[in-house]
């Protein structure tokens, strides 16, 4: 059950990253008072970020690399669904070796 909990978090934090990242962005691209919008909400949400990563008590550097793959992936689809961008062949190579490190990196003793 720990490793469940522990999955969903590392997930939750990942898209919170990622989506404080998007949110920042679409303030410094964005005109008028909405672009002060944008970006407080951006820092709200990597403020959760932070607090989701740090406050459990565990071995974060063992997980980087499980965390890494998971942000990729949590990059990817928001880059899909807030900015229209699509996978490219090396985007999907790239990705193919950051998720595979990942594993190497949580599963090898």
């Amino acid at each position: 059950m720990q490793t469940v909990w522990l999955t969903v978090l590392l997930i939750v934090a990942a898209f919170l990253e990622v989506g404080g990242d998007a949110l920042v962005r679409s303030g410094l691209h964005t005109a008028g008072l909405g672009r002060l919008g944008y970006i407080a909400a951006g820092g709200a949400v990597l403020l959760a970020y932070g607090l989701t990563v740090n406050l459990p008590d565990w071995d974060f550097g063992r997980l980087m690399g499980v965390y890494v793959a998971l942000f990729f992936v949590a990059a990817q689809i928001v880059a899909y669904f807030a900015f229209g961008q699509t996978l490219t062949l090396p985007i999907c190579v790239g990705g193919t070796l950051i998720v595979l490190g990942g594993a190497v990196m949580t599963v090898w003793r």
